[in-house]
């Protein structure tokens, strides 16, 4: 299946520990689609944000199982990416904050 660059990246993934991740060590967290690789995913970031990347990793997280009542679904499962943007370079997702 080939995806489109816009395609690859959701979202980022904002919180607070992926803040202190992001000015510490220089990582930003995206949710990615499932389908996406790890060059995939570098090359998008480096396209959309004009940024260098030095590494990507990856992690699944599995949907749960929700109730409310009698009724039940499924989350949908996730994955992540924890890319680390080369030192000196950095990608602002709020301007002027």
């Amino acid at each position: 299946m080939g995806l489109h660059l816009t395609q690859v990246l959701i979202r980022p993934l904002i919180t607070e520990k992926n803040n202190i991740a992001r000015e510490s060590l220089n990582v930003v967290v995206f949710e990615v689609h499932r389908d996406a690789n790890k060059p995939m995913i570098k090359a998008a970031v480096e396209q959309l944000f004009g940024v260098k990347v030095d590494s990507v990793r990856t992690q699944h997280k599995p949907g749960k199982l929700r109730r409310v009542g009698k009724f039940s679904g499924h989350r949908a499962d996730v994955k992540k990416a924890f890319v680390q943007v080369a030192n000196g370079q950095q990608i602002e997702f709020f301007q002027g904050v």
